[in-house]
């Protein structure tokens, strides 16, 4: 069995894979990144970035190249819709911001992270030993042993590196799918320049439509268990019956599991020892579903707290969870009942643009999000919720004690 040595193995290439091994690159540290397709791989997502997550591009990766981008090549803001109440058009911070083509963009990420890219391998488990990580991987069906000062988990909801550290961990997490079709255009009143949310028990948990390439994505994401091409049908009938949508029929069908709900309650994973977590794999998740921007800013802390261990010599895991902080409270306070009421804890004018409605049109909205939110009553997270969120009031911070 062949072994190789670096500093660092990242496990997953996309954004917080990458943001992570640049980090550890920029400070002369020998990182590779463990990818298990080839690349350039596709990924099923929005693509729509936040403000936050545009500048930290540009800093850290520099402009972004024309194959980068889907068409429209940029994103004005996010509109709500709700079943009994006017929409409710909200422009980004800064104006507008890139419709990334995952696809080419996290390769051109890894790409530019000066780490060694190992693409087509998987990683199968670990082992630390307190002075080394052993990571066991196959690829072309050859094992191959890697030895490091640390490994980051970054392989998204995979868990693959969460797997191995806590082996129950999945199970004992509800899990959503997420899926989208595409859609041929016939008639779409829906402003292509933004990325349009619905607020409706009865659609689902998290459904969206935006434009891309010529066509209109659905999209529609559930608790695990259900069928999804009767929900997404129930969407498209919506589309048609509330906002004039006509469409041709679904195509190219994309469906996702997601570990949606660590960001909304705390309960991040972090990893232990000298492996850490980060990205959506730790749980981060920002409103709307949007998760490039926390992806890359934690797992460029990871990249951080891995370097300024190895320069120090002290302890990786003790670190992290104190430099992870500031993101934690920047991605939960976004689901925090308490900073949506009283704060602005996001990207785009939730408040601003409420109040420029009519007291009953934003009587109607409250009610309308309050339906919504009791969908996620049988998950047991509304009370979980706002002892979080007043936990964060009286303290400045969330729990690190509900951390693994």
């Amino acid at each position: 069995m062949r072994t190789i040595k670096a500093d660092a193995i990242v496990v997953g290439s996309g954004p917080s894979g990458a943001a992570a091994a640049k980090r550890l690159s920029d400070a002369g540290y020998e990182a590779v990144i463990l990818e298990r397709q080839a690349l350039p791989r596709h990924k099923p997502c929005s693509g729509i970035v936040s403000p936050r997550g545009h500048r930290f591009l540009i800093e850290n990766f520099g402009p972004l190249p024309e194959e980068t981008m889907h068409a429209p090549q940029y994103c004005r803001g996010v509109v709500f819709h709700f079943p009994s109440a006017p929409s409710l058009p909200m422009e980004f911070d800064g104006g507008p911001t890139p419709h990334l083509y995952r696809k080419f963009c996290d390769n051109w990420m890894a790409r530019r992270s000066g780490a060694k890219i190992h693409a087509g391998t998987e990683f199968t488990g670990l082992e630390d030993d307190g002075k080394k990580v052993t990571v066991s991987a196959r690829k072309d069906g050859e094992e191959l042993r890697y030895e490091a000062r640390c490994v980051i988990g970054a392989d998204g909801p995979r868990l693959g590196v969460v797997k191995a550290l806590y082996p129950g961990y999945a199970q004992s997490i509800p899990w959503f799918v997420v899926g989208q079709k595409f859609h041929a255009i016939k008639s779409c009143p829906l402003d292509e320049d933004y990325f349009h949310f619905w607020f409706h028990p009865g659609l689902g948990h998290y459904t969206w439509s935006h434009a891309r390439d010529g066509r209109q994505i659905v999209g529609v994401g559930f608790k695990s268990g259900d069928a999804f091409d009767p929900r997404h049908a129930r969407v498209t009938g919506y589309l048609r019956e509330r906002h004039g949508v006509e469409l041709g029929p679904g195509e190219d069908t994309e469906i996702v599991t997601a570990n949606f709900g660590p960001s909304l309650i705390n309960r991040y994973v972090f990893g232990k020892g000298n492996a850490l977590i980060t990205g959506q794999a730790a749980g981060f998740f920002n409103m709307i579903a949007e998760g490039m921007s926390c992806a890359l800013h934690s797992g460029a802390i990871a990249g951080e707290a891995a370097a300024e261990s190895f320069r120090r010599g002290t302890d990786m895991q003790s670190l992290y969870r104190g430099m992870i902080q500031s993101e934690v409270r920047r991605c939960s306070d976004q689901w925090n009942p308490l900073k949506i009421a009283f704060g602005r804890p996001h990207e785009a004018d939730f408040r601003g643009a409420l109040k420029k409605k009519a007291p009953a049109e934003r009587r109607a909205i409250a009610r309308d999000i309050f339906s919504f939110i009791k969908l996620y009553a049988p998950l047991g997270w509304g009370w979980q919720m706002l002892r979080q969120a007043l936990l964060r009031a009286v303290t400045g911070r969330y729990s690190p004690s509900r951390w693994l």
